[in-house]
């Protein structure tokens, strides 16, 4: 059965007034999200909040939306407000040493650079290499490789399954941070086996901010001590009329990562968000993406635009990044935001990134946008 793509669009209020192709920087809300949102803050007027401990039972349910859509146990699954804070529970609970070695790509998103540059004083060494040289840098000193799945610059897509085999191999933590992508492109977490995937919901997932969550391995569940320790830290937490005193015993499941109350409003949101991705189906999201990614390539060829993807294979997400010769790239993007056509600039390159929300017209105004601006 084909999908209805103008009717899901039509959940988009924000489209109704704006060429919307910046994604990368932020989804847009469907409206049953923001209508979550709102039903949850008119419950707490309508019930004073004395059903408080039901949130947590809707939180379990919402866990369980995230397990199908990147395939694993809802027990692998811990809510966190940003994929900076997954990072920065990994980071901080390895007990690094003199030679350790953390490795990443050049051009990686700030929250994969700034704390490893710090592990310094801790006598690790942070490694960043180009492409080409990636596998070389994984040495028998390297402790944790840190990717994103989708580079937010130019769109660059390192190869997550064969990465991954190669860490297992070698006795490699993998962290991955998904934001780039989930929601957007499959993600198989049951084949691929990182240590982590951390995802902020507010892009790809089309969820508000403060919405995100961390996938967690069992195996480094085991070794990984929570750094956020609260009254739900404690196995019997729910126990609310008799709260446990003393050492918490913790449970095995990642929910051990969230330690205290949770942002409810930023998850029911999430949750709706997550019921329109399984909806329509992460399979012909991804194709719908991919689809609508080659045509915006093309758009931008035929201004004159240099691709950064050039011939590499690498470069299948829909994010798509390109450089017009003699052409300030935050100034075009303010130019076109005076015409109401969102994109972004990342490093001297214009970025356009499209959604499953996105159409043809999108992209034909954009070229008559972008053109006029250009003297194409």
């Amino acid at each position: 059965m084909s999908t209805d793509w103008d009717s899901i669009r039509g959940e988009f209020p924000a489209l109704q007034r704006w060429t919307f192709l910046n994604t990368a920087t932020f989804g847009q809300l469907p409206r049953r999200t923001t209508e979550a949102v709102a039903r949850h803050f008119a419950e707490r007027d309508e019930r004073a909040c004395h059903n408080f401990l039901e949130w947590f039972d809707d939180a379990d349910r919402i866990r369980a939306q995230v397990a199908r859509l990147i395939h694993c146990g809802p027990e692998d699954i811990a809510f966190l407000p940003s994929a900076a804070a997954a990072l920065s529970l990994l980071l901080n609970g390895i007990e690094w040493g003199p030679g350790d070695r953390l490795v990443t790509l050049e051009g990686e998103f700030p929250n994969n650079l700034y704390y490893p540059s710090l592990l310094a004083s801790r006598g690790a060494e942070l490694v960043e290499v180009a492409w080409e040289r990636f596998y070389e840098a994984i040495t028998d000193r390297t402790r944790l490789v840190v990717l994103s799945t989708a580079n937010y610059t130019d769109g660059f897509r390192p190869p997550i399954e064969e990465i991954a085999r190669i860490c297992i191999a070698r006795g490699v933590l993998l962290y991955l941070d998904g934001t780039q992508s989930v929601g957007a492109l499959e993600f198989d977490a049951a084949s691929i086996q990182p240590a982590m995937l951390a995802v902020h919901g507010y892009k790809w997932m089309l969820a508000p901010t403060g919405a995100g969550f961390v996938y967690v391995d069992p195996s480094l569940r085991r070794r990984l001590a929570p750094n956020i320790v609260g009254w739900r830290s404690h196995r019997d937490w729910r126990r609310v009329d008799n709260l446990h005193h003393g050492a918490p015993e913790f449970v095995e499941a990642a929910e051990k990562y969230e330690g205290g109350m949770l942002v409810f409003p930023s998850l029911y949101g999430m949750g709706a968000s997550l019921e329109m991705l399984l909806e329509i189906g992460p399979e012909a999201i991804e194709l719908r993406v991919l689809e609508l990614a080659a045509q915006t390539r093309d758009v931008l060829c035929r201004l004159g635009g240099t691709l950064i993807a050039g011939d590499s294979p690498h470069y299948g997400t829909p994010i798509i990044a390109a450089r017009f010769d003699g052409v300030d790239a935050s100034a075009l993007a303010r130019a076109l935001e005076q015409r109401h056509v969102l994109v972004s600039a990342r490093h001297g390159n214009l970025r356009v990134s499209v959604h499953f929300y996105n159409n043809r017209q999108d992209l034909e105004r954009l070229e008559f946008e972008l053109g006029a601006l250009l003297g194409r």
